[in-house]
This record gives structure tokens, C-alpha cells and sequence, in this order.
């Protein structure tokens, strides 16, 4: 068959299994559609379909469909990102400064200290480290691994349990959206490359000016050529990002995170956060999946996502429960908030995927993170329901 006949038998797969195992399976409370799907990237990978059929594997999954693939991939993640910076609620998290910052910062600083600690049993032990790394950009970005929050899949899940557009809902968008500049801020940091620090000043020093003229010129156009020129500024400066050595996604949220959501109508952004999901980003999870290598062992594998799960959680509820003693919270809020927060999901896969990239991290170790996110988010609806039963009273307390 040519490449060609090839790459539709593998966007065939990509479509249609996990939908079936999602509709068929009636999976949606414990796993909506998008853990489904990236599950199912896990078992098309060479981890298990490959290790279980590896001509069917290699019959279908050549190197010029997955260089297909991935370039599908790119681009799907790209606008995705693009999308989750754009919906970053900075204006509400300044007005409420005080109570946003003090919980955005407990809620990303206890995980990250917990996560940092399991980076750092890790890297002592051969094959989860990756070749390019030093030991504190490993520790650091496993560390920041476990204290992100999926702000695109939380406003999914918060949809779903019908409480985004509530007071509780917009209160945890704030919390949410301040660890999300943070989590990206880390993750430059993590890949400051000395040997380009030029470059870098470079961009950034450029990035600056034309974000000034590129705000001016979205405030003068029609909310029609908006969306051209969003989408070329992200071309621009993924590029520009890639090319200092920070990687194309790190310019994919900055040229997101300097337009205001209200340029667009929130009905557009939600249309398109579910097209996204719905036509490109499946093929990003199955590229995940392919990336995905149970070498050092399956068990230990397993075992090492546990214990980066088990951290995650921990340190998420830890920081939310003293959040809530400061702020004088009601009983079971920060439970309730922790949990959400806790979703994983695409934004820790796609920043995963950097570290995996950058050679930071090895795909075991990739593999270990993904278990973990797969985890997190597959938990949160069926922990978070009960939870919200019993104090249904704050949906809608005042913002």
C-alpha cells in the first residue's frame, strides 16, 4: 500500500476506536472522551500493540506515516495551547489578587515540592534521566509535572459537572489560570539554553515590542480578522521561540497569553476548544502514545507513575487544605477545589512531551508522567460529584 493508503488506515484507527470505546463502553464518568483517547494512544504505541503485534505495528505505523502524523500533531497542540493561553482570566485573578495569588501559589508550590522530591529519588536511579539533562532540570520538571492543572480539560470537566459558569467555578478559573503563566515561566526556564542566551534575549526583547504593536493592530481590526491574525501571530512567534531554543510551544502560550479572551466571543473559543479535540488532537495522542517505552520495566514503570500520582494528589489537597485555614474557607471547599485542580491531563502530556524533546526526560520516564495524568483525570469527576452534592450550597456563593 502507499503512504498514503497507509496514514487513512491510521487516522481511521486514531477516530474510530476510542470513540466506540467510549460510546459503546458508556465510559464518560470515570473517563470522558479525551482520557479515552489518550489511552488508546498508549495501547497503539510500540509499548504494547508493538511489543503484542509488531508487523501489524510496523505495517501500518512506517516512518513517513508517523512524520505525518506528528506533524498533524504539532500543529493540533500548537492551536490548543495557543487557545489555553488566550482564555487565562488574568483581570479577574488581579482583582482578587490576594485570596487568587495565595491559593494559585500554595496550590503549585506544595505539589511541586512533593513531585520534586520523588525527581529527585529518581535521579538516582539509571533510566529516567534524560541525556541532555542536569539534575536539577529533571528534579524541576518532574517537580512542575505534578503540580500542573489542565486549564483547557478543567473547564471541560467544570461544563460537565455544570458549574463553570457559577461563582465556584470563575473562583477556580482564577486559581487555575495564575498556575498556568507559572507552569510555562518554569518551563523556559527549565530549557534556558546558555549557548543561545543571545537568542533568547533576542526574541524575548522582540517579543516585547511586537506584542505592543500586534495589540494595537487586534484592537483596531474586526473580530473577523482577528482570527487570521491570531493565528499568524502564532506562527510568528512559535517560531521565534523555537528558534532561541525555548521550543515552539513555549511560543504557543506566550502568543496566546497576550491576547484578551474578550476579543472573541466565549461561545467561538468553547466551538473551538471542541473542534480541536474533536479533529486534531486525537492524532496528538496517539503521537504521545508512540512516544511511550516500558524499558526499565513494566512494574517499575507502574510503579514510579503511582508514586508521582500519589504525590501530585497529596500535594495538591495539602496546599488547598492550607489555602482554606488562611482564607477561612467553608468545610469540604478545599477538598472540592483541590480535586479539581488536580486534573492533569493535556497541558502535563504536552508538557511531558517538551521535556521528552529536550531530552530532559526519557520516554520511561514519559511514560511514568502519562500514567500519572491519565490517573488524575480519570479521577476527578467520580471523587469531585459526591463531593459537590454535599456542599451544593456553594455553587453559588459570591465570587
Amino acid at each position: 500500500m502507499t503512504t498514503t493508503e497507509l496514514f487513512l488506515i491510521a487516522m481511521l484507527i486514531v477516530l474510530t476506536l476510542p470513540y466506540l470505546v467510549w460510546r459503546l463502553g458508556q465510559t464518560d464518568y470515570f473517563a470522558p472522551l479525551v482520557v479515552v483517547q489518550i489511552v488508546g494512544g498508549v495501547l497503539l504505541g510500540p509499548g504494547v500493540l508493538g511489543k503484542a503485534f509488531p508487523d501489524a505495528f510496523g505495517l501500518v505505523f512506517t516512518p513517513a506515516v508517523i512524520q505525518s502524523l506528528n506533524g498533524i500533531a504539532w500543529w493540533g497542540v500548537m492551536l490548543f495551547v495557543w487557545l489555553a493561553g488566550i482564555e487565562l482570566d488574568l483581570k479577574a485573578a488581579w482583582t482578587h489578587r490576594r485570596e487568587s495569588g495565595l491559593t494559585a501559589g500554595l496550590a503549585l508550590g506544595v505539589p511541586l515540592v512533593a513531585g520534586s522530591v520523588v525527581g529527585l529519588a529518581m535521579a538516582e536511579l539509571p533510566g529516567w534521566m534524560g541525556p541532555a539533562a542536569q539534575t536539577w532540570q529533571f528534579v524541576a520538571g518532574v517537580g512542575m509535572s505534578c503540580a500542573v492543572t489542565a486549564l483547557p480539560i478543567l473547564i471541560l470537566l467544570m461544563e460537565k459537572l455544570e458549574i463553570l459558569r457559577q461563582p465556584l467555578g470563575q473562583r477556580i478559573l482564577r486559581y487555575a489560570s495564575l498556575d498556568d503563566i507559572a507552569i510555562w515561566g518554569v518551563l523556559a526556564i527549565i530549557l534556558m539554553d546558555w549557548q543561545r542566551v543571545g537568542r533568547q534575549v533576542v526574541f524575548l526583547l522582540a517579543f516585547a515590542v511586537a506584542t505592543w504593536l500586534f495589540r494595537r493592530l487586534m484592537a483596531a481590526i474586526k473580530e473577523a480578522d482577528r482570527w487570521y491574525a491570531g493565528i499568524i501571530w502564532l506562527v510568528v512567534v512559535a517560531f521565534g521561540a523555537d528558534w532561541s531554543g525555548l521550543h515552539f510551544m513555549v511560543g504557543a502560550f506566550l502568543a496566546g497569553a497576550v491576547i484578551d479572551g474578550d476579543w472573541f466571543e466565549t461561545r467561538q473559543l468553547d466551538e473551538l476548544r471542541r473542534i480541536l479535540l474533536l479533529i486534531l488532537m486525537p492524532v496528538f495522542f496517539l503521537s504521545t502514545g508512540l512516544k511511550t517505552n516500558f524499558g526499565v520495566g513494566g512494574a517499575m514503570v507502574f510503579l514510579a507513575g503511582a508514586v508521582l500520582l500519589a504525590a501530585s494528589i497529596f500535594g495538591k489537597l495539602a496546599g488547598l487544605q492550607l489555602a482554606g485555614r488562611l482564607l477561612g474557607w467553608r468545610p469540604g471547599e478545599a477538598s472540592l477545589i483541590g480535586w479539581l485542580l488536580q486534573t492533569k491531563a493535556l497541558i502535563m502530556i504536552i508538557f511531558a512531551n517538551v521535556l521528552l524533546d529536550k531530552h530532559i526526560i526519557t520516554s520511561e520516564t514519559f511514560t511514568a508522567l502519562l500514567l500519572m495524568a491519565i490517573g488524575s483525570t480519570m479521577l476527578t469527576v467520580p471523587v469531585v460529584t459526591p463531593m459537590l452534592k454535599r456542599v451544593v450550597s456553594m455553587v453559588t456563593r459570591t465570587a
